[in-house]
This record gives structure tokens, sequence and C-alpha cells, in this order.
């Protein structure tokens, strides 16, 4: 199955904080039980360099995948990922669009990577600054 496409936006210096559901095709959940994930934004595809690298294993301030959904209560076989960048690091961002995608593994010797969710990031620049 091909990865959806969708086009999001990140306010620059604010959390963003939002789910993706893993589905099949009668759209039931897909279990995400012995999972990682995965997700990178870029200047474009193929870019040598990231924005930001979010992984499954949670940043001191949340950054991060979360399997149980953004709120960390949905068990894993809920198919729910939830995808979590800080205010902190959003705030560093500098870019008017970029290129991201979203990938699950299972295994660790051979692992079987899926591509989920693909598509365009935009930028919508702060224009208060400051620390909380």
């Amino acid at each position: 199955m091909a990865a959806g496409r969708y086009t999001f936006i990140i306010e620059q210096g604010a959390t963003l904080d939002f789910e993706v559901l893993y589905k099949d095709s009668n759209g039931d959940p897909i279990s995400l039980e012995g999972y990682d994930a995965r997700m990178q934004i870029r200047p474009y595809a193929g870019a040598p360099t990231s924005y930001i690298t979010l992984s499954s294993s949670l940043a001191a301030d949340g950054t991060g995948l979360n399997l149980s959904g953004s709120s960390g209560v949905n068990p894993p076989s809920s198919g729910s990922i939830g995808i979590f960048i800080s205010a902190n690091s959003s705030s560093a961002f500098n870019f008017n669009e970029a290129s991201y995608d979203l990938e699950i593994a299972s295994g660790s010797t051979y692992p079987i990577v899926t591509r989920i969710i693909e598509g365009k990031v935009k930028l919508s620049k702060e224009i208060t600054t400051g620390d909380y």
C-alpha cells in the first residue's frame, strides 16, 4: 500500500501535537505493538541534512513520536501515532516549506519498514518571541 499524502503547518515557536491513525483497507486499526517509528523533516527529498529527526525515543521535552497516541493513553493496538514537537524545537525552524515522511519498522536484524505518510510541511513564522 502506498503512503498517504498530507500537508500540515507548523507554527514557529508553538507546540505541535497531532495524531496519525494507521488503518488497514477496511478501516480497522493496525497494531503498532513491537514497532519503532521515525520521521524526518528535510528541505527536500534526498537533502543531505534534516531540520529535525523524530523517533519513538522521546526527547526530554517530549519531542518525538508516541506509538500510544498524542496523549500516550491509547494502546499500541489502536494504530495511533502521536507526533509532538515542542515549542522550543519549533522556534529554531527557519524554512518556508519542507518535505517529510513518517515510517514504522518492526524487527531488528532485517527490519520491515513501512512508510505511513509523506508530504509537505509549511512554517507559519512566529511574531511574538521570548521564553515562558
